[in-house]
Formats: C-alpha cells, sequence, structure tokens
C-alpha cells in the first residue's frame, strides 16, 4: 500500500462527517456547559438557600467523567466506537431528564454524578473520529471539535439565560435533554470506522513514525493546559467587577467570551501554520498565556482588560490546535478509544485542580489570585517544554 493510501480517510469518511460529529457534540453540550453557571440560581429551588454547594456540583459531572473516561475509551475499542459515542449521548439525555425532574438536592446531586459517569460525548467523539481518520486530517478534525466546545461555551449560558424567563434553569435541565437525543438520532446514520490496512514493509523513514512527544508528555501538556487556562474561569466576572466596578453583566460576559470567539475566527488558520511545528506552536501558546494571565492582574481598564483578553485567546487558540495536532500524532498506531479517554481524563484532572486552586486562592489572596497562579503554571510549563529532551535524538533513531 502507498503512503498516500494510508494517509486517505477510512470507510469514506469525509468532511460531511467530520461536520456532523461536531455538530452533534455542539448541540449535545448545550445543557451540559450552559446550565452550570446558573446552579446559584438552581440550587435555592432544591432547599440549598444560600446555594452553598454550589461550587462542590459544579465539578461534579467533571470529577465522575473524569474516572469513567479511560474505561469507556477500551470498550470503545472493544465494542465498536460508533456504539460508544451513541451511549454517551443517550446516557447525557437520561441524566439530564433525571435532573431536571429531580425534587431534592440528593436527587440533583445522583443526576450529576450520572451526567459525568454516562456522558464522556467529547472524549467519544474524538475516539470515533481518532479511528476514522489520521495525520493533518484528523488533528483538523480535532481542531473542529475544540471549536465546536468554543461555540456552545459561547453561546449556550446566552440561551440559558434567555429561556429563564419562561422555564427556570432546573426545568431546563428536562426540556434540553431532547438535543442529546436528537444528536444520538443523527449519529446513528455514520459508518462504524473500519481499521485502516497498513503494510508491515514501508520505505517510510523510521524518524517520521516517532510522535513529535511521548504519550507521557501529552498527558502532561494536557494537564498543565487545563489547569493554567480554566482556572480564570470561576472567578473572571469578581475580577472585572473589582477593576471596573459598575460593569453590566452583557459587557462581563463578553469579556469572558472573547478568548473562545479568537479561537472560533481563528483556529484552521493556526492548525495550517502550526500542524508541521506544534512543539513551537505549544510553547508559543503557553507563553502567550502566561503574559494574558499575568497582565489580567494589573489590567485596569476596559482597554487593558480586552488587550489581555485578546492575548490570553491567542494562547488559547496556540495551545489547543497544538495539542490537537499532538494526539493525532500520538494516536498513529494507538487505539483511539483509549487513547483519548485517558487524554480526556487529564484534561478533565486539570479542571478539577483548576477549581480547586481558584477557590482556595481567591478565597485567601482575592479574585487576582486565580490569574495569577494560572499565569506561573504556564510560565514553569514553557520552561519545561524549552529544555532539552534526555536522549530523544537515541530515540528518534530507533
Amino acid at each position: 500500500m502507498s503512503a498516500q493510501a494510508l494517509r486517505m480517510p477510512r470507510s469514506g469518511f469525509g468532511r460531511g462527517q467530520v461536520q456532523a460529529v461536531a455538530g452533534c457534540y455542539f448541540v449535545a453540550s448545550f445543557a451540559a456547559l450552559g446550565l452550570p453557571p446558573y446552579l446559584t440560581e438552581i440550587l435555592p429551588e432544591l432547599g440549598d438557600r444560600q446555594a452553598r454547594w454550589a461550587g462542590v456540583l459544579y465539578v461534579v459531572p467533571t470529577v465522575f467523567g473524569a474516572l469513567g473516561a479511560p474505561l469507556w475509551g477500551r470498550l470503545a475499542d472493544r465494542f465498536g466506537r460508533k456504539r460508544l459515542l451513541l451511549r454517551a449521548q443517550l446516557g447525557l439525555a437520561v441524566s439530564f431528564l433525571l435532573a431536571g425532574w429531580a425534587d431534592s438536592l440528593t436527587a440533583f446531586t445522583v443526576a450529576l454524578v450520572l451526567q459525568g459517569i454516562l456522558g464522556g460525548t467529547f472524549a467519544a467523539s474524538n475516539g470515533y473520529l481518532g479511528a476514522a481518520l489520521e495525520g493533518p486530517a484528523l488533528s483538523k478534525a480535532l481542531t473542529l471539535m475544540q471549536g465546536s466546545a468554543r461555540a456552545a461555551l459561547v453561546v449556550a449560558p446566552i440561551v440559558v439565560g434567555a429561556l429563564s424567563g419562561w422555564l427556570s434553569p432546573h426545568r431546563q435541565y428536562a426540556l434540553l435533554a431532547v438535543l442529546p437525543l436528537t444528536a444520538a438520532l443523527l449519529l446513528a446514520a455514520l459508518p462504524e470506522p473500519e481499521p485502516v490496512e497498513r503494510s508491515q514493509k514501508t520505505s517510510k523513514p523510521v524518524d517520521e513514525a516517532v510522535p513529535a512527544v511521548s504519550l507521557k508528555v501529552l498527558y502532561a501538556l494536557e494537564f498543565a493546559f487545563v489547569f493554567s487556562t480554566v482556572i480564570s474561569f470561576p472567578y473572571l466576572i469578581a475580577l472585572v467587577d473589582d477593576r471596573i466596578p459598575g460593569t453590566s453583566p452583557a459587557l462581563s460576559g463578553a469579556l469572558f467570551a472573547l478568548p473562545h470567539l479568537v479561537y472560533l475566527v481563528s483556529a484552521l488558520a493556526v492548525h495550517a501554520a502550526f500542524r508541521d511545528r506544534p512543539r513551537a506552536g505549544i510553547a508559543l501558546g503557553f507563553t502567550c498565556i502566561a503574559l494574558g494571565l499575568a497582565g489580567h492582574g494589573a489590567a485596569g481598564s476596559l482597554a487593558s482588560l480586552i488587550a489581555v483578553r485578546l492575548l490570553l485567546g491567542a494562547g488559547l487558540t496556540l495551545g489547543l490546535v497544538s495539542l490537537s495536532v499532538l494526539a493525532a500524532d500520538c494516536a498513529k498506531g494507538r487505539a483511539p478509544g483509549g487513547m483519548f479517554g485517558s487524554l480526556e481524563f487529564f484534561s478533565k484532572a486539570g479542571a478539577v485542580a483548576a477549581g480547586v486552586a481558584a477557590a482556595a486562592g481567591s478565597a485567601r489572596f482575592g479574585p487576582a489570585a486565580p490569574v495569577l497562579i494560572g499565569g506561573a503554571a504556564a510560565a514553569v510549563t514553557v520552561v519545561a517544554i524549552l529544555l532539552p529532551t534526555p536522549n530523544h535524538r537515541t530515540r528518534r533513531s530507533r
């Protein structure tokens, strides 16, 4: 088989199918990303009048999603990626229904636990794509998947807020359960990816088959990236209000969304520029994140906040795109379900660690602490990336 044939998508899997998977993830993630910001409004209806459990319940799906992701990934490799992707969508639908009809804090908590255990649509979608594509085609598809996540993160809270005048966010869980159910029906029409046939002999140099980073390094970069970016999320609105008193909720929301909008408009161009040099892209991304978050600590005007949010958006885009390229590189020759399931574990672990660090730092040092902690973590990661890798030349020459 020629080298060109090895790069071709499997089972005739093309752009339309990739867009369908990304679109279904966007649709299904509406409730998962749009409703948690409204936990402070939901919990008083369930008996927690001061919403004291909001911070804990915010990370409950993430924690249990992290625990379940590696297992679901291995099961996908064994029983079929399409089946496990459909399972994830249906699992979300069931958990959303239970959350929407819960009449006590205990029942609502159980529903969120089930959301984490039964969900995992992002890892399942990536595992499905990893079985159908490889190389640049896979990294571009993973970039598109991250675009779906960013778009949902921007749009979903706005839609939930707009619907709140007619239906409480609590009951919207049950309404929005129809979205992952619809996604499952649409995904049922897609093919089950078939394994690619690989020749035992290849004329390509061994060097080209060696990933740019090891799997362990990829997991460490994923954890560090999620930690350094997510840590700024929970208390950003409080930081904006502290620096510019009287800022409207709409303007605060726009500042929150700005880095994600940068990703949406520039991700594909960044992918084209850095798909052949992901190590440089990830180093530059962490550098922009470190400078952007440090700038949050000093910004005292709307113009300066916009500037540092744009710089953070550049780092977010470079980091996410480069991680997609590195993940596609590491996926060659590996069972994609297990690999992407494990990658999701480290991603969610980074998010949980970021939430804990943000809460502790903010309580002790104020709303600027999370961005400074995240900036320091990003700076340390840049140094680690730029350090020479031991025995790198030896590994590549084997």
